[in-house]
């Protein structure tokens, strides 16, 4: 995995990767405004088939996101991208649902900041025989 900042998940027998990067950011704030308001918006769809269309959209943008940094750094010998209708076809909505949580990762992991407190850094620093 690309330095743990993904999930894996499979689609068609094949392996991917969801990961959240700037450019996958970027498309979720076109579409959606931004990345707080994505859970929002795939909550209030109209429909089951608008809803499904949002997840198989994020779903491929997120698998795609791994298949670009593989192709940036294999020149020679890129992998094609995944498409909606090929994510369409080869997932059934049962599969699409068990991949929340793997989106949920991805964005966690997408999004997370590793903060270390002054008293983390040192736990004896601010207690009294300190």
């Amino acid at each position: 995995m690309e330095e743990e900042r993904g999930a894996l998940i499979d689609i068609g027998g094949e392996e991917y990767e969801l990961i959240l990067t700037t450019k996958a950011t970027k498309a979720i704030a076109g579409r959606y405004g931004g990345l707080e308001n994505l859970g929002e918006k795939l909550m209030r769809s109209e429909n089951f088939e608008m809803a499904l269309d949002e997840i198989v959209w994020l779903l491929t943008l997120l698998a795609n996101q791994s298949v670009l940094i593989y192709n940036l750094k294999h020149k020679d010998a890129p992998k094609e991208l995944l498409t909606e209708e090929e994510v369409e076809l080869l997932t059934s909505p049962l599969q699409l649902a068990s991949y929340k949580n793997a989106i949920t990762e991805a964005m966690l992991r997408g999004t997370a900041r590793n903060v270390v407190s002054e008293c983390a850094e040192n736990p004896l620093k601010n207690t009294p025989a300190g």
